[in-house]
This record gives structure tokens, C-alpha cells and sequence, in this order.
């Protein structure tokens, strides 16, 4: 496994642990609204950051065929 996937998943497990506790202030203030936006955002945000491992993933299977 390269290093440079290890940093990403790193990158990719934080945002999901703050986005989830950022979610869960906003619906126990009643604002879910706001907390399905933050959901969508973060998930927006941790495909964007994993373009690099899925193309990786795509060059590996393009390989095998």
C-alpha cells in the first residue's frame, strides 16, 4: 500500500468523524436542514478527495484486462 493512500484514508476518516458530530449537533438543535447539507458536503468532500485511490483502482483493473 503507497503511503500517499494511507495519508488520504487518514484525511478521508477525519472528515467523516467531523461531519458526523458537526450532524449530530445540528439535529439535536432541531436545524436538520443544516445537517443534511453538512452530510452532503462531506460526502462531496471525501469523493473529491479519493479521486486519486479510485483512479489507482481503475489503472488496476484496466491492467488485469
Amino acid at each position: 500500500m503507497n503511503n500517499e493512500f494511507l495519508l488520504i484514508l487518514l484525511k478521508i476518516t477525519g472528515i467523516s468523524i467531523l461531519t458526523e458530530f458537526a450532524i449530530s449537533i445540528c439535529k439535536d438543535s432541531g436545524e436538520s436542514a443544516i445537517a443534511s447539507k453538512i452530510d452532503l458536503g462531506g460526502k462531496i468532500t471525501i469523493i473529491g478527495i479519493s479521486i486519486p485511490i479510485i483512479s489507482a483502482l481503475l489503472e488496476s483493473l484496466l491492467n488485469l484486462i
